[in-house]
C-alpha cells in the first residue's frame, strides 16, 4: 500500500490514502506503522478517504463534514481513535495539495469534530480554522514527579492544561498522567505551559495514547486558551519541543497556525 510520511512542528503521521475507505485499519495495524523500529514511525495515522465512503459511519460531532470531499480518519499510535488533532489536520491539508486532491489556497476537511476551514498562507504554512474552545472548570493531573493543577479545555477532544512555575523543561512526562476519572472519563491530553514572554507561551505535552510528542495542535490551543481570560481575545505564539505555532483566539473561535510538510513517500506491506 501507498503511504507517505509528514509532520507539523515534529508531530509526525503516517498517511495513508484510502480514497474509496477500502482499507480494515485495524489497531495492530496502526500500532505497527506507528513504531519507530519496526515499522514506519509516527505520532498518529491519517487515514485519507472520501467522505462519501463513509456512509452512515460518521458520529453525531462530525456531521457539518458531510459537506466536505475529504475526511482525516485520526488514530493515536496505539491504535485508538482520535475526535481532532491540529498538527495532523494541517498535514492532512498539505498532503491533499501534494497530491493533487484539492486546488486552491482554501478549502474544508472532514474530520471527527466536523467540518475545519483550511487557508494556505503565503508563508507555506496552514491556517486550520479550529472552530470554538469550551473551558471547563479546574482539575489537576499527577505526573511522574509532580501534581499539577490546570483548565480542563475542550478543542474537539479533551485537554487538561496547567500552567507552571519554572520551565517547562523541569517537568517529568515520562509516565502516563494520573487524571480525574469523573472529569475525564475517555482520557485527556495534558499540557504544562509556562508564559516567557509577552505573547509568548512555552508548552509540553503528554498525548493520550502516544505519550510525549513535540508538539500537539490542540494542545497548543488549549494552553492558549487557558492563558487568555474568559471572554477576551488574544494572539499567542506557542513554542513546543518541535517548533512554534501560532494561535488566534477571538469571538468567533480559534485559528491555529503553522508548518506542515510531506517529508517521504513509499509503499508499506504493513497493512
Amino acid at each position: 500500500m501507498r503511504f507517505a510520511k509528514g509532520h507539523g512542528t515534529e508531530n509526525d503521521f503516517v498517511i495513508l490514502p484510502d480514497p474509496d475507505g477500502e482499507l480494515d485499519l485495524t489497531e495492530g495495524a496502526v500500532r505497527l506503522l506507528c513504531d519507530r523500529r519496526a515499522g514506519i514511525g509516527g505520532d498518529g495515522v491519517l487515514r485519507v478517504v472520501r467522505t462519501r465512503a463513509l456512509g452512515e459511519g460518521l458520529p453525531p460531532a462530525a456531521r457539518s463534514a458531510e459537506g466536505t470531499e475529504w475526511f482525516m480518519d485520526y488514530r493515536n499510535a496505539d491504535g485508538s481513535v482520535a475526535e481532532m488533532c491540529g498538527n495532523g489536520a494541517r498535514v492532512f491539508a498539505r498532503y491533499l495539495l501534494h497530491a493533487g486532491l484539492v486546488a486552491g489556497d482554501r478549502f474544508g476537511i472532514g474530520t471527527r469534530d466536523g467540518a475545519k476551514e483550511v487557508r494556505i498562507a503565503d508563508d507555506g504554512g496552514v491556517t486550520l480554522d479550529m472552530g470554538r474552545v469550551r473551558r471547563g472548570g479546574p482539575s489537576s493531573a499527577k505526573l511522574a514527579r509532580q501534581a499539577v493543577h490546570g483548565v480542563r479545555v475542550s478543542v474537539g477532544n479533551p485537554h487538561l492544561a496547567c500552567e507552571v512555575e519554572g520551565p517547562v523543561s523541569g517537568v517529568d512526562l515520562t509516565a502516563a498522567p494520573e487524571l480525574d476519572a469523573e472529569a475525564f472519563p475517555e482520557g485527556a491530553n495534558v499540557e504544562v505551559y509556562t508564559q516567557s514572554g509577552p505573547g509568548v507561551l512555552d508548552m509540553r505535552v503528554y498525548e493520550r495514547g502516544s505519550g510525549e510528542t513535540r508538539s500537539c495542535g490542540t494542545g497548543i490551543v488549549a494552553a492558549a486558551a487557558a492563558a487568555t481570560p474568559e471572554g477576551e481575545g488574544a494572539t499567542w505564539r506557542v513554542r513546543v519541543p518541535g517548533g512554534a505555532c501560532t494561535v488566534f483566539l477571538d469571538a468567533d473561535g480559534a485559528r491555529l497556525h503553522g508548518p506542515a510538510v510531506i517529508v517521504a513517500e513509499g509503499e508499506t506491506s504493513l497493512v
